[in-house]
């Protein structure tokens, strides 16, 4: 199921297209609210310098990196 809204002639044409007519027509609002904050909070996230080139050798190292950084934005 597709996320981005469509325009309702690219719908009527996939419809008409059946199984030959690309992804979904379908738009499930709140998912695509949802996948907008997400993308919106890793973009917050890559404002920080050791997030956005990743320094850390370690995956723990950088989780908590990550993890500080979260806090840091949830806090402001």
């Amino acid at each position: 199921m597709g996320v981005s809204p469509q325009g309702d002639q690219r719908r009527a044409n996939r419809q008409r297209r059946g199984s030959r007519g690309g992804r979904p027509t379908g738009f499930d609002r709140p998912r695509y609210a949802r996948r907008n904050e997400v993308e919106r909070t890793i973009n917050a996230l890559k404002g920080f310098r050791a997030i956005a080139t990743r320094y850390d050798k370690r995956a723990y190292v950088f989780q908590g990196t990550v993890t500080l950084a979260a806090i840091r934005l949830w806090l402001r």
